[in-house]
């Protein structure tokens, strides 16, 4: 069952789907809990919403959100990507389904796809409320903007970024509209020519195969030096002794950040590949997420099993 749910984080109504497990599935109540966030640019209806219903359908109680400033959740401006609130937004998340009758709140996990995979882990190293903490194509935000996707982009690119986020900090002070850029080429043409993950995004958030209405194709420009001085990873070895699954595509681009945050990490770790899979087919191709959600489903049920 899916109920429409609001929370509060740091002052902002956050818009979530509750997923609740029906009888026959695994275990009674209260239940163990997975809060799940989605990608960058993402909202709940899409990759993190499938993953919610699929744990839910095992048997835990899912709960996908619209982080802060995005989706149907409340923020302004909207498009504003603020890796500190994101963060905030899944501790707040961990937080109201402890509230629930139906959660055992001692047994709450994580689950972050994509950018919300960096995020969980920064939100887990921090709070001991969450047991456990799964990542699908981990990717840390801050890394991607100063790196690149393959971490082989010029340095020029980012420090462009920064100038332009500066001077629209500026002009916005002077009265100015909030200044945005956007996230995706303007055509299939222009996505092909990115290479093979800017088609992969592209044709998930553009095409009829994901495209949501209130997935954000823009971010504001005051978003870049917010997300140029964040570390998903600086403290990953605080999650331990607590476990950590990343699940990533053999094929994917980005796998050398869930590389980086496994090498991190201490204590129960595990790095689950997916043959394959590039870094958006584990948003929504059964060929790879029911592999993905079959290791998810093991992990959490044997790390909140009370």
């Amino acid at each position: 069952m899916r109920t429409d749910v609001t929370f509060l984080s740091a002052g902002l109504k956050l818009a979530g789907h509750l997923h609740t497990p029906d009888g026959e599935a695994r275990g009674g109540s209260p239940r163990p809990a997975i809060v799940v966030g989605h990608p960058g640019t993402g909202v709940k209806e899409q990759a993190s919403g499938l993953y919610a219903r699929l744990l839910a359908e095992r048997g835990f109680v899912t709960l996908a959100f619209d982080a802060a400033y995005q989706g149907e959740s409340e923020g302004e401006p909207r498009g504003l990507e603020d890796p500190g609130q994101r963060v905030e937004d899944l501790k707040a998340a961990v937080s109201f389904l402890s509230t629930l009758d139906e959660v055992d709140p001692d047994r709450i996990g994580a689950l972050g796809i994509c950018a919300s995979g960096g995020y969980a882990l920064a939100a887990t190293a921090t709070d001991p409320r969450i047991r456990a903490v799964g990542a699908v194509s981990a990717a840390d935000i801050s890394r991607q903007f100063r790196l690149g996707a393959d971490g082989a982009q010029d340095p020029a690119v980012v420090a462009g970024m920064l100038a332009a986020a500066s001077e629209a900090r500026t002009a916005e002070a002077r009265g100015a509209d909030v200044r945005r850029f956007p996230v995706f080429p303007a055509t299939e043409e222009e996505a092909r020519g990115g290479g093979p993950h800017v088609y992969d995004g592209w044709e998930y958030y553009c095409t009829p195969r994901a495209r949501h209405p209130r997935s954000a194709k823009s971010l504001t420009w005051t978003s870049v030096d917010r997300i140029a001085a964040f570390d998903a990873f600086a403290s990953v070895a605080l999650i331990a002794p607590r476990p950590l699954l990343l699940v990533v595509g053999r094929a994917a681009v980005t796998s050398w950040m869930s590389v980086e945050a496994y090498q991190r990490a201490y204590g129960s770790k595990e790095l689950a590949w997916i043959e394959g899979a590039s870094h958006v087919d584990l948003y929504d191709k059964e060929e790879y997420v029911t592999p993905a959600v079959e290791r998810l489903d093991g992990f959490f049920a044997a790390h909140l099993a009370g």
